[in-house]
């Protein structure tokens, strides 16, 4: 047994193994197979990143800042009415017979609203709320498609500076008595709606009117999106100079000049919340929409009355 002789054994080919983790995989093996598809998977992720950058704002908003206007539009007989009624009943748990004027409601802990009924027969109501105009609720009659109104108010929107947060809403859906004629009906006004502003605009949905005001399911659905909605972001022009949304005005002429001379210049008391920049404080001038370029004869802080 000690004289036996075994075979020795073969020496290996390979110079000793390599270990995957030093090496790592097969770039051969791994490679792109499309490379010009990856190459615009890229570019379109890296164009998505580039827009969604911007040169920050100066953030002009006091530690209360004042109420978002919404701005609610549309052509006569949409039920704008109906719809500031069914929000402030939404908001605030009280019933208003016929709204009128600027109306802030409390949405939440640090935000308020101050809804503002569009007029549809004049063109220069139009410009001026457009201007003013933080949030747009465009109301559209689902049963006859978009209107003259609708248009101009649109035209006055890109000429002034359009908001970030126009939204549309859709009304009078009751009408409709088949399920496929309102389906199609609502897909043909959202690419429309969507060719006007952008791919992507919200739009909501108004059925019929119960009791006076719209259905408490989608109120409550269009309440909440406005109340948690993100703050739209300032025009520059906006952002740059003062103005002021008058919720209410007092004459504060004296009696006895009226009775000597009821033609006489009057004094007006305006009240609202500043927004933008700080006025002058000493000759400001200010440009009242129908009436001219007037002179300011003294501003005064008042507190916040809610």
């Amino acid at each position: 047994m000690d004289d036996q002789a075994n075979k020795p054994h073969r020496k290996s080919k390979d110079k000793g193994k390599k270990s995957k983790d030093k090496s790592g995989p097969n770039v051969k093996a791994f490679a792109v197979s499309r490379p010009g598809r990856s190459q615009r998977q890229a570019a379109r992720s890296h164009d998505a990143k580039e827009k969604r950058l911007h040169v920050p704002l100066v953030d002009r908003l006091p530690e209360e800042a004042p109420p978002i206007v919404v701005a609610v539009v549309g052509p006569p007989g949409v039920g704008k009415t109906t719809l500031i009624k069914s929000l402030i009943k939404r908001y605030s748990k009280q019933g208003l017979s016929s709204p009128t004027g600027p109306l802030t409601v409390v949405t939440s802990k640090r935000r308020r609203l101050t809804f503002l009924e569009c007029p549809s027969d004049s063109l220069a109501s139009m410009i001026d709320v457009a201007k003013i105009a933080d949030i747009v609720l465009l109301m559209i009659d689902g049963n006859y498609g978009f209107e003259m109104e609708t248009m101009e108010f649109l035209n006055a929107l890109s000429a002034s500076g359009m908001p970030g947060n126009v939204f549309g809403i859709l009304t009078h859906l009751d009408l409709f008595k088949k399920i496929s004629t309102l389906r199609q009906a609502k897909k043909r006004l959202k690419h429309r709606f969507w060719s006007e502003l952008y791919q992507g605009a919200k739009l909501f949905y108004l059925s019929g009117v119960i009791n006076g005001r719209y259905p408490d399911r989608e109120i409550h659905n269009l309440s909440r999106f406005l109340s948690v909605m993100k703050n739209p972001r300032p025009l520059i022009w906006r952002n740059s100079h003062p103005y002021c949304l008058a919720d209410r005005f007092l004459d504060i002429t004296p009696p006895t000049e009226i009775e000597e001379n009821p033609k006489c210049d009057r004094t007006i008391a305006l009240y609202g919340y500043l927004r933008g920049t700080n006025f002058p404080a000493v000759g400001a001038r200010v440009h009242v929409p129908g009436v001219g370029d007037l002179n300011v004869s003294s501003i005064e802080a008042l507190p916040d009355p809610c």
